[in-house]
C-alpha cells in the first residue's frame, strides 16, 4: 500500500499495516523532519524493519537532498535479512512508480484523442486482484515473494530510481579468491589479502615483471578464481579499472556481491569501498561507526545529512565502552617484548637493503598525522577518529624522539617494561587489587621511565606507520604490541579532565594471570561524534525498557522518545512470574539462596513440569555459565536430568562457538522431527543476543534468576560511581536497569510474529516486585494480568497448559483482519 504521512507517499510493500508500524512510522517521520535523535522501543516480532526501511527510503526520494541511510546491524545474518527485506521495499516502489508512469501515459494518449483500453489499464484487472489481496492477511515471505539481489536495471533501477545498496563486512565474509580463503581464520585471511594487494607487495611484482602497468590483468586468471600463488588478480583488474569503475543499481548483499565481483574480475571488498560515496543505503556493523580505529575507513564519505539506524540497540553503551576500553595480560607484555625485537632486527635489515623507505617515513612525519595520511582528511575537518586524537595531536608533528624508528622501539620498550613491573608488584605478594585515574597512571609512567607524556599520545598511530613502512602483513602477530600502543595513547590523550576511563590491575584476571584493563566508563565518547556530526540517528530495538536511562548514559536528548504496545488479535504471550516452588518455597538465584538444596530441587522439578506441558521446543536461560554448570551438576545427581531427558532432548551452550552452533543445528532437528528438545542457554550469551526461537523452535522461555552483572566486579563498580558522581544515575537503578533489558531480551525470543505464540516464565520471586517488572517492555506488561503474578509452579504449568491449549486452535482468520488496517482505515487514523 502506500500510505501518506503528513503529505509524504510512504511505499509500505503489504496491503496490510498494523497499528503499532502506522505508530512507529510516524514516529520516525516526526524525527526525520525535526532533525534530530530518536529512541524508539517497538515490539518484538512486528515489522520493525520494514516500517524503517519503507519510511527511511521513502524520506529519500521524496527529498533528494536527504543523505545515505546508514543501517547498523550486529550480526551478518541480520545484515542479510535487512538486505532481502530492503529488496521488498524498493521492489514494490518500482512496481507503483511503473504504475504511475503507464497511467499518467495512458492519460496523456486518451487526452490526445486515441482511443481508451477499456479497462484494461492500471485500474483493471490488476486493480481488481490488489483489491482482493487487500482481503487477505499478509502471508509470510517466501523466496519467490523476495525481491531479487545484485544489479537491477529495469524499470529505471532499484526502486525505479537507480537507487544503490550495499553490504560493508570483512575480509573473510566478502573474499573470493580461494588461495586467501584456505586461510582457517580471521586474520589469517586478512594477513593473506596484505600480502598480495600491498602497495609494497605490488610494486614488487611490476619490478619483477618488467612491466610498468599492474600484473594479472588478464581475464584467464580471474575465470580461474584468482588463485595465482603471488598475486590476487581480482584485485589487480579493480585497480586497474581505476575511474572506470561502476556499479549499477541494485541491492547487493553479500553473496550477490560475491557473485557480481567474480563475474566482472573485481574485488568486492575493496569495491564496496571505493562504492561508499555512490550508494544510497548501506548496511554494516555497528564497529563501522563506534569503533574509530575502524570507522575512519568510512566517516569520511558520510555526508552529514545521512540517517544512520542501529537497530537492536538496547546494549548500544556496553558496544560503546568496549569499543574504548584494553585489556592486557602477562602474556601479552611478553609478545609485545617478542614484537619488539622483531621491529628491531626489521629495521636493520631495512637500514641495511632500503634505507630511503626509513628517511621517506621520517620526513613524512615531520609534516605531521594528516600530511602523511594517517587520518585521510585535512586537518580542520571533523573526522570520527577525532574522538580518540585530540585536536593538537591531529595537527602537530609527531614528536622528535620518536620520529626514528630505532628511537620509537626504544620508547615502547620502555613503556612495556614500565607494565611489566607494574604487574609484577600487583601480583606479588604485597600486590592486590589497584585501581586508579588516567592521569595518576601516566603520572607513575613518566617518573618511572622518563618517557614524556606528549610522546605517548601518537604511540598507537606511530606505531601503524612503522607497521606500514616496514611492509608487515602479518598485523596479528603484532596484536599485543598495538594493545600497549593503544593503551599508551588512551591513557595520554585522557589524561586530563574529567577522569572518564579507570586503569584496574588485578593479580588474577580473565585468563588466571594478572592483568590491566583500561576501562572505559563513560558509553558517550564513541557515538558523541555521531551525535554532533549527523542530523538524524535512530536507536531502536524491541527491548529498550526502561527508556528514559538512555539519554543520560548517551549524553543526548532525543526529540522522540516512545515505546509502543502491541495490537493483536488473541493473547499470543503469556508472561509467568513463578516466585515459588510447588512446596512453597521461594525461589531465586539471589545470592545467600542459589545454593540453597531446596531452591535447585524446585528450580529442576520446575524445568521437568514445564518440558512434559509444552511441546516441541524451550528454551532455559541461566544467569552465568558458572550457576548453569553447578546446578546442571546437582540436578544430575537428584535425578532431575534423567527425568528432564524423558520428554526433551537436551543441549547445552558452551563457550565454543562451533560447539553451540552445532547443539543448536541439532536442537533445531529435534524440534522439526517432533521428539521435541531443551536448550540450556546462558543470559547475556551468544544464543540471547542474536539466535530468534520463533513457531515450535520456542513454544516457551524460561529465566532463571534475575540476570545482574557480577557486582564484584573491579571495573562494574569504578562505572558505578562515575555514573552516580558524573551523570547521577543510583547503582541499583543501573544495575536494576541492565538486568531487566537482559531478562527481555532473553524472553523475547519466543515471540517474532503476529501469529507465534509462546510462554515468558520468569523464575525468581524479585520479579513480583513493582520496582522489577515495571521496568519490563511495554508490550509484555500489557499481558501481564495479576492473575499471573507470585505463582507457584504447579499452578504456573496448570496455566501453561490452559494457555497452549487455547494457542494451538487454528488462527481466526477474521479476527486477524482486525488488527490489520485497509489503506481506507489508515486514512481515517490520519
Amino acid at each position: 500500500m502506500i500510505l501518506d504521512l503528513d503529505g509524504m507517499r510512504v511505499y509500505f510493500p503489504y496491503d496490510r499495516i498494523y497499528l503499532e508500524q502506522y505508530q512507529y512510522m510516524r514516529a520516525l517521520k516526526r524525527t526525520l523532519d525535526a532533525g534530530g535523535h530518536s529512541l524508539l522501543e517497538m515490539p518484538t516480532g512486528t515489522g520493525k524493519t520494514v516500517c524503517l526501511l519503507s519510511l527511511i527510503t521513502s524520506y529519500q526520494h521524496a527529498n533528494p537532498g536527504c543523505g545515505k541511510l546508514v543501517y547498523c546491524t550486529r550480526t551478518v545474518p541480520e545484515m542479510d535479512s535487512v538486505m532481502q527485506e530492503l529488496g521488498n521495499v524498493l521492489g514494490y516502489r518500482s512496481e507503483m512508480l511503473k504504475k504511475e508512469r503507464e497511467a499518467a501515459e495512458a492519460a496523456a494518449e486518451a487526452e490526445g484523442g486515441d482511443e481508451g483500453m477499456d479497462g484494461e489499464g492500471p485500474g483493471g484487472d490488476q486493480g481488481e486482484s490488489r483489491k482482493r489481496k487487500r482481503d487477505d492477511p499478509p502471508r509470510p515471505k517466501s523466496n519467490n515473494d523476495t525481491h531479487r539481489m545484485g544489479p537491477i536495471t529495469q524499470d529505471g533501477g532499484a526502486g525505479g530510481n537507480g537507487s544503490l545498496a550495499l553490504c560493508l563486512s570483512s575480509r573473510r565474509n566478502m573474499c573470493i579468491n580461494k588461495r586467501v580463503l584456505r586461510e582457517s581464520d580471521r586474520e589469517g585471511i586478512d594477513s593473506a589479502c596484505r600480502s598480495l594487494t600491498a602497495s609494497w607487495a605490488l610494486e614488487a611484482r611490476k619490478k619483477k615483471s618488467g612491466r610498468g602497468g599492474p600484473p594479472g590483468g588478464s581475464g584467464t586468471a580471474a575465470a580461474r578464481g584468482g588463485d595465482d600463488e603471488n598475486c590476487c588478480t581480482y584485485f589487480d583488474q579493480f585497480r586497474e579499472a581505476g575511474e572506470a569503475i561502476s556499479m549499477p543499481s541494485g541491492i547487493y548483499d553479500l553473496e550477490s556481491l560475491k557473485e557480481w565481483g567474480k563475474g566482472r574480475g573485481w574485488c568486492p571488498y575493496y569495491l564496496t569501498r571505493q562504492a561508499i560515496n555512490h550508494a544510497n543505503v548501506l548496511c554494516f556493523n555497528y564497529q563501522y561507526m563506534l569503533d574509530p580505529k575502524v570507522a575512519k575507513m568510512v566517516s569520511k564519505e558520510l555526508e552529514a545529512e545521512s540517517i544512520v539506524v542501529f537497530d537492536e540497540a538496547h546494549n548500544i553503551d556496553s558496544v560503546c565502552i568496549e569499543a574504548f576500553s584494553v585489556s592486557i595480560h602477562a602474556r601479552s607484555l611478553e609478545q609485545a617484548t617478542r614484537s619488539l625485537g622483531r621491529l628491531s632486527g626489521e629495521i636493520n635489515r631495512v637500514k641495511a637493503s632500503d634505507a630511503s623507505r626509513l628517511r621517506n617515513e621520517y620526513q613524512n612525519l615531520v609534516q605531521g598525522l594528516v600530511e602523511q595520511g594517517l587520518l585521510g582528511g585535512a586537518s580542520d575537518e571533523v573526522a570520527l577518529e577525532s574522538s580518540v586524537l585530540s585536536n593538537d595531536v591531529i595537527s602537530e608533528a609527531v614528536p622528535g624522539n620518536i620520529r626514528r624508528a630505532e628511537h620509537f622501539v626504544a620508547f615502547m620498550k620502555k613503556v612495556v617494561e614500565h607494565l611489566k613491573a607494574r604487574l609484577r608488584t600487583v601480583g606479588g605478594p604485597t600486590g592486590g587489587v589497584s585501581s586508579e585515574t588516567p592521569l595518576a597512571f601516566l603520572h607513575r609512567m613518566v617518573t618511572a621511565t622518563g618517557v614524556e607524556a606528549k610522546p605517548l599520545k601518537f604511540a598507537y598511530t606511530r606505531l601503524s606507520s612503522l607497521l606500514r613502512t616496514l611492509q608487515v602483513t602479518s598485523l596479528d602477530d603484532f596484536r599485543s604490541l598495538t594493545d600497549v600502543a593503544d593503551l599508551a595513547s588512551l591513557v595520554a590523550t585522557y589524561a586530563e579532565g574529567l577522569p572518564r576511563f579507570a586503569i584496574i590491575m588485578e593479580p588474577v584476571g580473565q585468563l588466571s594471570e594478572p592483568s590491566i584493563e583500561l576501562a572505559c566508563l563513560d558509553s558517550s565518547l564513541a557515538i558523541a561524534p555521531l551525535f554532533k556530526r549527523f542530523g538524524s540517528v535512530i536507536i531502536t530495538s524491541g527491548t529498550l525498557s526502561p527508556i528514559d536511562l538512555y539519554p543520560k548514559l548517551l549524553q543526548f536528548e532525543p526529540c522522540v522518545s516512545e515505546s509502543f504496545s502491541m495490537s493483536t488479535f488473541r493473547p499470543c504471550i503469556r508472561p509467568l512470574i513463578i516466585t515459588r516452588g510447588s512446596d512453597q518455597l521461594p525461589v531465586s538465584t539471589k545470592f545467600q539462596d542459589r545454593g540453597d538444596l531446596g531452591v535447585v530441587r524446585n528450580y529442576g522439578s520446575m524445568l521437568v513440569e514445564v518440558c512434559a506441558a509444552v511441546p516441541d521446543g524451550v528454551v532455559a536461560f541461566f544467569t552465568s555459565y558458572a550457576y548453569m554448570e553447578s546446578i546442571i551438576s546437582e540436578w544430575d545427581g537428584m535425578g532431575i536430568m534423567r527425568r528432564l531427558a524423558k520428554s526433551k532432548l537436551i543441549f547445552v551452550e558452551t563457550k565454543d562457538v562451533v560447539e553451540t552452533t552445532l547443539a543448536l543445528d541439532n536442537y533445531r532437528r529435534a524440534c522439526d522431527s517432533g521428539r521435541g528438545a531443551i536448550f540450556l542457554s546462558i543470559a547475556r550469551g551468544k544464543v540471547s543476543e542474536g539466535i530468534n526461537f520463533d513457531r515450535h523452535y520456542g513454544r516457551a522461555v524460561i529465566i532463571f534468576g534475575v540476570p545482574f552483572q557480577y557486582t564484584l566486579s573491579h571495573i562494574l563498580r569504578a562505572r558505578l560511581e562515575f555514573l552516580q558522581s558524573q551523570y547521577q544515575i543510583r547503582e541499583q537503578d543501573f544495575l536494576n536497569f541492565d538486568a531487566l533489558r537482559q531478562a527481555s531480551q532473553c524472553v523475547g525470543r519466543v515471540i517474532r510474529s503476529k501469529i507465534d505464540y509462546g510462554l515468558m516464565i520468569l523464575a525468581d520471586s524479585r520479579y513480583s516486585r513493582y520496582d522489577k517488572r515495571s521496568k519490563l517492555p511495554k508490550w509484555i506488561l500489557q499481558f501481564l494480568g495479576d492473575g499471573q503474578l507470585n505463582l507457584s509452579t504447579d499452578t504456573a504449568v496448570a496455566q501453561a497448559k490452559s494457555f497452549l491449549r487455547i494457542m494451538a486452535q487454528p488462527v481466526d482468520q477474521n479476527a486477524l483482519k482486525q488488527v490489520l488496517l485497509t489503506e481506507e482505515e489508515v486514512r481515517r487514523l490520519a
